[in-house]
């Protein structure tokens, strides 16, 4: 049961890459681009943890931390963007 639940949730990390790639991509949303990256790098961690794969544990470390990071910088341009919306909105009246 517990592999079968960790496939599915790979799947849908992997969804959730496609997704944000056409955001950045296609509404040219540039904070896509850093949760399309933290979760691609949870696909290659699930991925090597599911099915055994011989990757060196400091490089599980590192990936991990690279989508910590890419997640944070995608909030904060999230933020930003919103930020500049909201200005942009009070210009106008």
């Amino acid at each position: 049961m517990e592999i079968s639940l960790q496939l599915i949730s790979i799947i849908l990390e992997a969804i959730i890459v496609i997704f944000c790639l056409f955001a950045a991509i296609q509404k040219k949303k540039i904070f896509a681009y850093g949760f399309a990256l933290t979760f691609f790098v949870y696909v290659f961690y699930d991925s090597v943890r599911l099915f055994g794969w011989a990757v060196n544990e400091s490089v599980l470390y590192v990936s991990f931390f690279l989508a910590t990071i890419s997640a944070l910088l995608g909030a904060i341009l999230m933020y930003i963007e919103r930020d500049v919306k909201i200005n942009k909105r009070k210009k106008n009246k």
